[in-house]
């Protein structure tokens, strides 16, 4: 799953909670840098593009001033992660779970049809695509080609990804025949209702309805999420997710973490009482900080497996209470 691990780098929260309407791009001679018409060389030599398509689209890329402000400088909170009050404002509320119902009914016949085919359950593909795209209403309004020009050549943390993903972008293009100037996505480039950046939509590029596959399709998206879902052990009738109580507002006498697991034994040693049964012998200790005290959760293996597609305990319990939501 080397490409979908690129996707989890960059795209840490929801794209609509982030729109470019405070500092839109400006026009930047991209061609006047070296890398730049080293790149050009490359696509030409190496991809058989033509010179003058590379170069006058290049020329046409603005440098987006807001994107390349979320991974430069000192990082900060809430420009490319969110925090669980973040999340619960905008993702895990009522207005969120009622578009999920309304969502699964009009979908049922393909959402049942993927969860038949790949052994996952249903109402965890609602909740990727709810946290993901809002059920395909928002899938980034950040010009694809202005975002990742910007990213590709200018100095950031991950200049390096971002370098490799302006290549396959234009190979994405063309493959697609899409028009690589009107693309549209995330800040960081990832396009979408799952929001994929280039290289995964290349490489996991899925036809679920039989009329070609497309990232903007909620039905190819349906499949995207389910076959992803399978291919990392999804068990269904395994926990997921199980809420605890414990003394106090703060919890800090163990390390949480959706990355490793501690015995349960030890959890339990520690003051951790789950509200529902938990059944595996392990469980990753899970901590959501609310601005008056923490809700502590035990995640099973299932668990794991949708931070797996975005490496974050918030986003993991966002899918989580939406599919609790639709049951």
């Amino acid at each position: 799953m080397k490409y979908i691990k690129l996707l989890l780098l960059v795209t840490l929260l929801p794209s609509f909670i982030f729109s470019n309407d405070d500092r839109p791009p400006v026009p930047y001679d991209f061609l006047a840098k070296k890398e730049v018409k080293n790149f050009v060389n490359m696509m030409v030599n190496k991809y058989h593009f033509k010179r003058t398509y590379v170069t006058s689209v290049l020329k046409s890329a603005k440098l987006d001033r807001d994107t390349l402000a979320r991974y430069t400088g000192r990082f900060k909170k809430n420009t490319t992660v969110g925090t669980w009050e973040r999340f619960k404002l905008h993702v895990v509320n009522d207005k969120t779970f009622k578009e999920a119902r309304s969502f699964k009914k009009k979908y049922k016949r393909t959402l049942k049809r993927a969860e038949k085919t790949y052994k996952v359950d249903m109402n965890y593909i609602v909740g990727f695509l709810g946290v993901e795209s809002r059920f395909g209403t928002f899938m980034g309004d950040y010009n694809t080609l202005d975002a990742l020009a910007t990213l590709a050549f200018h100095p950031n943390r991950m200049k390096k990804l971002f370098k490799s993903e302006i290549k396959h972008l234009f190979l994405f293009a063309r493959e697609k025949g899409y028009n690589i100037r009107t693309l549209e996505g995330s800040f960081a480039g990832a396009m979408g209702c799952v929001q994929q950046l280039p290289s995964v939509a290349r490489k996991f590029n899925y036809d679920f309805d039989g009329d070609g596959a497309s990232v903007w399709d909620i039905e190819d998206c349906i499949g995207s999420i389910a076959k992803f879902m399978h291919h990392n052990n999804w068990k269904n009738g395994r926990v997921v997710a199980v809420p605890t109580s414990f003394k106090g507002k703060r919890f800090t006498r163990l390390k949480t973490s959706h990355r490793r697991t501690i015995p349960l034994r030890t959890i339990l040693k520690h003051g951790i009482k789950p509200l529902k049964p938990f059944h595996e012998p392990k469980a990753y200790l899970l901590k959501n900080r609310n601005k008056t005290h923490d809700d502590i959760w035990l995640g099973g293996k299932n668990f794991r497996v949708l931070t797996r597609y975005n490496s974050s305990t918030s986003y993991g319990m966002a899918i989580h209470l939406i599919a609790q939501a639709v049951q």
